[in-house]
């Protein structure tokens, strides 16, 4: 038997001294955020219920507490200790100059699985076409610091001040040019205005405390926690096929078929002139596919769905 205990019989024996299991301070976003992350936890295994007012959702991991605060905010408290780990953009990040470790990029966001965008944004009118014709206007924006470094890298001066919201509202009548986020771009049209640059692209990540992560058991559990989310990530839009083909017909079905990498064939437990094939595919493409399969000679198709992809 090995010296070294695992993590379960470390657990059961710190349960019969009396020792608390340890825990994990999870940092989750409140806000925009929150529907998006709570549904992304779930399918990663983690279900977390939240109260009416309550800012400390229950959780059914003995090993896990969580706490809802603003993405803007969560990088300082998880660079300050108040969380082990948090989720929240890699904006807010560099907006707060946060030292922590960056665990996992989770390329999901409000509405969509894909990066965000900090654009320049003037109405459609605006004489402003470059970011040099900013020289000396006013600009409305939540991340301050983003935009003074990106003037001060093409050598803008120009007066930026925060805006505590409804950026998109306040052009042309109180600034001249906003930065705001966007995903696609349909709200900044609907207002009027033209995206003139992109600052930055973003993207949701998964952050530690340094000295979290120096902790073998918090960074297990926090590496754990990453690989099952970027596993439901990669599964979003993708279903598992299961069919039966007869030997003679099994490479013109496999010819069909769009898989991730080559799908697995297995013999029957009886009979030597069927396989089993087995795949992933983008759940798009199905009603397009099944009835190919159907035509190449395919049987017994099951679609399923997944949750979670590890490579």
């Amino acid at each position: 038997m090995s010296a070294t205990k695992t993590t379960n019989e470390t657990e059961r024996a710190a349960a019969q001294n009396g020792t608390p299991t340890p825990l994990l301070k999870l940092g989750l976003p409140k806000g925009s955020l929150q529907e998006s992350t709570m549904e992304l936890m779930h399918r990663a295994g983690y279900d977390f219920t939240t109260h009416d007012r309550s800012y400390f959702p229950s959780i059914d991991d003995e090993e896990l507490t969580a706490m809802l605060v603003r993405a803007q905010e969560m990088a300082r408290y998880v660079q300050d200790g108040v969380f082990d780990a948090g989720i929240t953009g890699k904006d807010w990040i560099i907006e707060t100059d946060s030292e922590v470790v960056p665990v996992a990029d989770l390329i999901y966001s409000k509405s969509s699985m894909r990066p965000v965008r900090w654009v320049l944004a003037v109405p459609e009118s605006s004489d402003i076409h470059t970011v040099h014709d900013l020289a000396g206007k006013r600009i409305a924006t939540e991340v301050v610091n983003i935009t003074r470094k990106w003037l001060a890298k093409h050598g803008v001066e120009a007066d930026v001040e925060f805006s505590w919201g409804a950026t998109e509202a306040k052009c042309p009548e109180l600034v001249d040019a906003i930065v705001e986020v966007t995903e696609t771009g349909t709200s900044l049209r609907a207002n009027k205005l033209r995206i003139v640059e992109v600052l930055m692209e973003s993207n949701t990540q998964l952050i530690a405390n340094k000295a979290a992560w120096d902790d073998p058991w918090k960074r297990r559990k926090i590496e754990n926690i990453a690989m099952l989310m970027q596993g439901a990530i990669r599964a979003e839009g993708k279903v598992g096929l299961k069919l039966n083909a007869r030997r003679e017909d099994a490479m013109r079905v496999i010819e069909v078929l769009p898989a991730l990498r080559m799908p697995t064939v297995s013999p029957l437990a009886f009979g030597d002139d069927w396989v089993a094939i087995e795949t992933v595919i983008e759940e798009r493409e199905v009603r397009k596919l099944l009835p190919e399969l159907k035509r190449a000679g395919a049987e017994g198709i099951i679609e399923y769905e997944l949750n979670k992809i590890i490579p």
